[in-house]
């Protein structure tokens, strides 16, 4: 089966709270190799004015991974994971992810460009804070490969 082009403008429901903990924040960091001291140090991280350590921007990922997996676990979807690459990521912040934040996500369908057997699915995170302040909207394109004739 074929990526369904009816995906186009589909809304998947809000994501459960995730609560963004110090730990996680670290262990994050040091993942990604983000040595600025803001990301594992708290009074670091109050210095510049925040309440506790700043996650790296790549950490909206941990949150809109939670959406990508409504997507792939639509069944009309079309998408095979052992077909589909994650080709292209964006953020768009109006401000950085700290620990101590409960954050919810929200993927909507934004596009989808077909191209031989193939397709690019693109696809946007709105993520939100515990007030439904908007934090970052994270843009994924997903490259799924054509089933074999």
């Amino acid at each position: 089966m074929s990526v369904n082009p009816d995906l186009v403008e589909r809304a998947f429901a809000p994501t459960a709270p995730y609560l963004v903990g110090r730990e996680k924040v670290r262990e994050f960091a040091r993942a990604v190799f983000a040595t600025d001291p803001q990301h594992t140090d708290p009074e670091a991280a109050r210095a510049l004015g925040y309440a506790d350590v700043v996650a790296p921007p790549t950490f909206a990922m941990v949150i809109q991974d939670l959406t990508l997996q409504q997507l792939l676990g639509e069944p009309d979807s079309g998408i095979a994971l052992e077909r589909t690459v994650h080709a292209e990521q964006r953020f768009r912040y109006s401000r950085p992810i700290v620990a101590g934040d409960e954050l919810t996500a929200q993927l909507k369908v934004t596009g989808i460009r077909a191209f031989g057997k193939g397709a690019m699915v693109t696809s946007e995170a709105e993520i939100v804070d515990a007030d439904a302040a908007h934090v970052v909207t994270a843009i994924s394109v997903l490259l799924v490969g054509g089933e074999d004739a």
